[in-house]
């Protein structure tokens, strides 16, 4: 019996010590879970928190690239002074976001601001993600962009820079480039002194679907690219061909239809006044002679009989009608001070017989001075039609106008390129080979102003903190 009794008294004794040890363990099990759930709220905050700070930088990145996208809409011409681009910029960047009901203002330090601290872009329909920008003018070297970018509470800002560049890929890559369509009709060649590709071709013919016509035993010994995806091409007669193909193998192989615009630089003809200083040219019949630094004025329509020599600059006021009816012997660059905006052709240029053609370089350079530098150019007429139907050895320079046509026996070598302005037909008809020899060219031919654009400079990217 008391053996009994002893052992029931220590079994309740343990079960007392279990109870306390599991109440120990609950408590324990339960402050761990109380902190658990505390650390977890504190991970989740933290995380938000995180999460937050990312889309505002997010935020930031992308007010960025709609700054990138809307400075790169915009190109200016190089004849600006580099002290008035950053206005350019702005007003340029006013007008174009305005249109677009965009938030917007020049500010009266002369940065400019797109959203603003209190009125930021939304990036989305309930506003908890927005930016705004601030650019401002960092002198020659470019612009600064600086953009802050908001998720909730939180705000990131980041910066990059934006430099001036010149167009990388302009009209200057190609033997004949124009804006309106091309005919080549008889025994037309247009090849490459050095190698084919001097002779592409670059055709906009944005009103026109038939951008290119070959007829007769005409060729082109480089490629065409084509800016109208709707262009066509024709080809006809046996020998009518590109890239050294006929039929449609030369369409298929060597035409390229809907590619991206490129640059028509400006022509500056008011560059090359300072060089007149010659006689005028007051009659409108003249015999052969030779003319040096001759202004023509406007309305003259001067015909230049038997065989003339034009030393330095030739300088054509608008509207003229010009014709050299005999051989014209040409050390210098001829001007048409014209309107780039006048396609009619009434304004004229008119080349009857043959032209022998000398760099600038060959001028004296004490008479002729800086002219003697003005290299790459021939003919730079905006405004004018030019013709020409007589050959000649080489022209040593591009050709610009407003409607171009070789016919007749036209042809020699052309150091440069031929440019038109014009939307109307360009026409190469009756023996015109013209062989094109741009080989080492680098710099803009003189008097032509490329177009400034802006580029985003990556290396500068970074946050504000």
């Amino acid at each position: 019996m008391r053996h009994f009794a002893y052992t029931r008294n220590r079994r309740l004794k343990n079960r007392g010590i279990a109870i306390v040890a599991a109440l120990i363990f609950v408590a324990l099990f339960s402050t761990l879970s109380v902190a658990m759930l505390s650390m977890s709220g504190s991970n989740l905050r933290i995380a938000d928190n995180h999460h937050k700070s990312n889309l505002a930088r997010s935020s930031a990145e992308s007010g960025l690239e709609f700054v990138r996208y809307w400075m790169n809409g915009i190109s200016m011409s190089g004849y600006l002074d580099v002290n008035t681009r950053y206005n350019t910029v702005l007003t340029n960047l006013q007008s174009n976001l305005e249109n677009c009901d965009i938030d917007c203002r020049i500010n009266d330090d002369g940065s400019f601001s797109v959203g603003g601290l209190y009125s930021p872009i939304g990036l989305n329909e309930s506003a908890d993600k927005s930016f705004y920008a601030v650019i401002d003018s960092l002198g020659s070297a470019g612009i600064r962009a600086r953009v802050a970018g908001r998720a909730g509470e939180f705000e990131r800002t980041i910066q990059a820079n934006f430099t001036y560049g010149v167009r990388e890929s302009t009209v200057f890559d190609y033997g004949v480039a124009t804006k309106g369509p091309l005919s080549l009709q008889g025994n037309i060649l247009l090849d490459g002194v050095n190698i084919s590709v001097e002779s592409d071709v670059y055709i906009e013919s944005e009103f026109e679907d038939g951008a290119l016509e070959i007829t007769g035993n005409s060729q082109i010994a480089g490629d065409v690219k084509i800016v109208n995806p709707d262009a066509y091409v024709t080809l006809q007669g046996g020998k009518a061909g590109i890239g050294g193909e006929t039929g449609q193998a030369a369409i298929d192989n060597h035409v390229e239809l809907g590619v991206p615009a490129t640059d028509f630089p400006y022509p500056n003809t008011g560059y090359f006044e300072q060089y007149v200083d010659g006689s005028t040219i007051t009659s409108s019949t003249l015999s052969g002679g030779t003319y040096e630094n001759i202004r023509i004025p406007a309305n003259t329509n001067p015909t230049f009989n038997g065989n003339v020599v034009l030393k330095g600059v030739v300088f054509i006021e608008y509207p003229n009608q010009v014709t050299f009816s005999g051989n014209a012997d040409i050390t210098g660059i001829i001007i048409g001070d014209g309107d780039l905006n006048d396609h009619s052709g009434t304004s004229t240029i008119d080349f009857q017989g043959n032209v022998s053609s000398t760099s600038v370089t060959n001028l004296p350079v004490e008479q002729y001075g800086n002219l003697t530098t003005e290299t790459g150019t021939f003919l730079m007429a905006p405004g004018f039609s030019v013709s020409m139907g007589g050959s000649f050895d080489t022209l040593n320079g591009c050709i610009a106008a407003n409607g171009i046509e070789f016919y007749g026996n036209a042809g020699g070598i052309i150091g440069g390129s031929v440019i038109n302005y014009s939307p109307t037909p360009m026409t190469l008809s009756g023996n015109s080979d013209l062989y094109f020899n741009r080989s080492g060219i680098t710099d803009v031919p003189a008097g032509f102003m490329p177009e400034i654009v802006i580029h985003y400079n990556p290396a500068s990217y970074g946050e504000i903190h």
